[in-house]
């Protein structure tokens, strides 16, 4: 029987600029105002929150929406912060970089509940430049009301519990809360969930252009990060996936979500990949939207060392997965890693588990892949924050096992780390550095032959939740098409095919008579 194969057909890759919502979102923020209101770090942070024009030259946020690739920026001494790139468009060939402005006037388009309210004169100021961005549709524009009187909002932050909105530390809007009493759809949750979904749809939009492909074409959704939609009565039960696609035009698309906190992309795009090689769906989008929890989580850090807050940025990713087309790089479901229940969380039982077995399993070494994906961290935020170079020590880890294994010595290993190994660039939004955000470049490097394959490593922190104290993890190759496109069999080639099965079963009882 002839086994269907699955490719990764594109991508899509966008960041926000979010300045103000690292003061009023952020939860080391957020946390320090309750614990600490007249906190000197409080009074600092405005002081350190980078402008629009600094995001876009800044070298991490040019490669993650594809205008320099892993390759260049890893001729660029680290650390970064105190560079400008050479290139400061808005816009890559991955996706965008998107001005919070515009930003919040996406966010009311996504509300479907009437939840968001935003100033008229900040409305009609900003929705032309919005129009100009070449994925927002006229009826994406269409969702967007005239406005709302600023006396309005302000009663409703004021009286109501809406969580205010601003812009330049301006009031320019609210999101009101979605009940009463009921904490998981309050105005801070409801904040948190439009933004993911916005964020998302931004995603998705991108990754239908980059690969024009058509919306129709897209049959089902997987939305993999890190927030999760519901009432009182069904904590996390909701679907941001389907209301994504809703809002991005997908109408023929039905989905669900898939946590895993940072392992949760990974997970994902296997369970895309499965159900388009079983036939189930013949292109399924995995997408994920920005986390405000995250933003300026090591704030702190940074300014005690004199540095801007790095972490002002929301992310986003989609990855179409569709049947084979004969070119795009198969996803090979041989080789998948995974940490199971009676893994241990060691990190040499974690990178074993993920790297070495699935490998063993298919007759291949570590050297067999040519480039490893795993936590892509950009360590500008992480070392200063004492975590230190996260990709670096992965691929020491896989280095060393290289070693243990005779497949290099230990002489070798910084050698191997630049050979396979990729500087991390990736915002610290928790689910989406986790390999995702190499998948864009790798494709291209393998179509162009300049790799072969690319392992893609997702790992987690199931303890976070306090239900276990399991990590978590998952690992996928990407390798070379083979070249033979797996064409749609129409109505007359199957009933030929049912003939010629009939005919040599007719045949085979008269033999045997």
């Amino acid at each position: 029987m002839l086994k269907l194969k699955s490719v990764i057909k594109g991508a899509g890759y966008i960041l926000v600029h979010t300045p103000d919502m690292v003061l009023t979102s952020g939860t080391t923020q957020t946390t320090e105002r309750t614990v600490n209101p007249d906190s000197p770090y409080l009074a600092e942070l405005p002081g350190h929150i980078r402008s629009y024009e600094k995001v876009l030259e800044y070298y991490p946020n040019q490669v993650y929406i594809g205008n320099v690739t892993p390759g260049e920026f890893e001729a660029v001494p680290s650390p970064w912060h105190d560079k400008a790139c050479p290139v400061t468009s808005r816009h890559g060939k991955f996706g965008e970089i998107m001005p919070q402005e515009e930003f919040l006037l996406l966010m009311q388009a996504c509300d479907v509940f009437d939840l968001i309210k935003l100033e008229a004169g900040f409305v009609a100021a900003v929705k032309p430049a919005l129009a100009s961005d070449p994925v927002v549709s006229e009826d994406i524009l269409a969702r967007i009301p005239t406005g709302t009187p600023a006396e309005e909002i302000k009663r409703l932050v004021d009286e109501e519990h809406a969580e205010g909105l601003l812009h330049l530390g301006k009031l320019v809007g609210c999101m009101k809360r979605a009940h009463d009493i009921d904490v998981n759809l309050s105005a801070h949750v409801m904040l948190e969930n439009i933004v993911s979904k916005a964020s998302s749809v931004l995603a998705l939009l991108h990754a239908v252009k980059n690969t024009g492909i058509g919306k129709a074409e897209i049959e089902y959704v997987i939305d993999c990060a890190e927030e999760a939609c519901g009432d009182m009565n069904q904590r996390g039960g909701g679907s941001l996936a389907k209301s994504a696609a809703e809002i991005a035009g997908l109408t023929r698309a039905t989905g669900s979500d898939c946590r895993g906190f940072c392992a949760g992309p990974a997970h994902a795009i296997v369970e895309a990949a499965a159900l388009v090689t079983a036939g189930v769906y013949t292109a399924v989008a995995v997408t994920a939207g920005g986390c405000t929890a995250k933003l300026g989580m090591n704030g702190k850090d940074h300014i005690k060392k004199g540095l801007p807050v790095l972490e002002d940025m929301l992310g986003g990713f989609t990855v179409i997965i569709s049947a084979d087309d004969g070119v795009s790089p198969e996803i090979n479901l041989d080789i998948v890693g995974r940490h199971t229940v009676g893994t241990g969380s060691s990190p040499q039982a974690v990178i074993s588990s993920l790297v070495t077995e699935p490998l063993e399993k298919s007759g291949m070494k570590i050297l067999d892949i040519d480039k490893f994906a795993p936590e892509l961290q950009n360590p500008d935020i992480t070392k200063p924050a004492g975590a230190g170079d996260v990709p670096l020590s992965n691929y020491k880890m896989i280095g060393a096992l290289a070693a243990k294994r005779g497949e290099i010595t230990p002489k070798d290993l910084d050698s191997f780390v630049k050979e396979h190994g990729l500087m991390g660039w990736a915002p610290t939004q928790g689910h989406i550095p986790s390999g995702v955000p190499y998948l864009g470049f790798a494709r291209e490097d393998i179509i162009s032959g300049k790799i072969k394959n690319a392992m893609v490593i997702g790992k987690g922190s199931l303890f976070l939740g306090r239900m276990t104290n399991l990590f978590d993890g998952v690992s996928f190759v990407v390798q070379k098409n083979s070249g033979v496109a797996q064409a749609a069999l129409d109505e007359g080639a199957v009933k030929k095919l049912i003939a010629e099965a009939l005919r040599g079963f007719a045949q085979s009882m008269l033999s045997e008579e």
